[in-house]
């Protein structure tokens, strides 16, 4: 299970096609997708903090009956509680039948999918995601191909979830890595947090993983990269500390580029900042 969640919903400037970009946070279990308990911190925090269990739907379409649309047949998959609207209308122009190509795309397939992304860009589809075996991740991908006429190109991006991914989502609970304001520094609940993670790591012999750093919108992008950059390295040096393999750790910093929640809010900030652990895939 991933308990930070990759939901980037970042608004789109006017394009030439029509977009969507669906952003699924659901927990795999074994076997089956399940929805995390984890509430947001507040009620009045739950439109603006994306939860476990919730999707989020941005993107730029070319009207409004499209945009009610694609909301009303994601209301109906999901539950209208689950569902975020960061849709906009905007001057673009769809394919023909854009719409209609995007409902049937928007099944109960993509329950299966957890922390998942669709992705439509005009005739082009993307789908990411953990799914819960190999039948499963070619079976979703051709339902959706079968679903289109022959010029929209599905690439299928999803993947077979790791057992060892489970123990890390499970071991961080969706509890953020603190670090002193617009700094490198770990505050003392970061610092106790690394320590218990470092404890699963220790037992993923001869895997490697990657530790990826995030940042809220505030101050220049370039800023944020190289203080997400800085943050996940100071996240290895500090395992290191606790007997990690330093060559069993990657770093990356993503800044404000996939945000887990609103910029517009204090506390949709607060849960962007974060670190995010993957396992790699083997040979990696």
């Amino acid at each position: 299970m991933w308990t930070l969640l990759m939901l980037p919903f970042q608004s789109r400037r006017l394009q030439a096609v029509g977009t969507l970009s669906l952003w699924v946070s659901l927990w795999l279990a074994p076997a089956q997708v399940a929805v995390s308990q984890a509430q947001p911190a507040s009620a009045s925090a739950t439109a603006q903090i994306l939860g476990p269990g919730q999707v989020v739907a941005s993107g730029v379409v070319p009207d409004e009956a499209t945009r009610q649309s694609i909301l009303s047949r994601l209301r109906e998959v999901y539950g209208a509680q689950r569902v975020v609207d960061q849709i906009t209308v905007g001057s673009v122009v769809a394919p023909p039948q854009w719409r209609e190509h995007v409902n049937q795309l928007l099944s109960s397939d993509l329950k299966q999918v957890s922390k998942g992304q669709l992705s439509i860009k005009g005739n082009t589809i993307e789908v990411q995601g953990d799914v819960a075996n190999e039948a499963t991740r070619q079976q979703i991908a051709s339902v959706m191909a079968t679903r289109l006429n022959p010029t929209y190109t599905v690439r299928n991006g999803l993947r077979v979830a790791a057992n060892d991914q489970i123990k890390l989502d499970q071991t961080l609970a969706n509890r953020i890595v603190e670090f002193e304001p617009g700094s490198a520094t770990l505050t003392p609940s970061g610092v106790q947090i690394l320590d218990e993670m470092a404890g699963v790591l220790a037992d993923m012999t001869g895997r490697r993983f990657e530790i990826v750093g995030h940042t809220d919108a505030d101050g220049p992008r370039g800023g944020n990269v190289a203080l997400s950059m800085a943050r996940a390295m100071t996240v290895k040096d500090h395992l290191a500390t606790r007997g990690i393999r330093t060559e069993s750790m990657a770093t990356l910093g993503m800044g404000p580029d996939r945000p887990v929640a609103s910029n517009t809010t204090p506390e949709g900030r607060a849960r962007n900042r974060r670190i995010e652990f993957r396992v790699l895939p083997e040979g990696q």
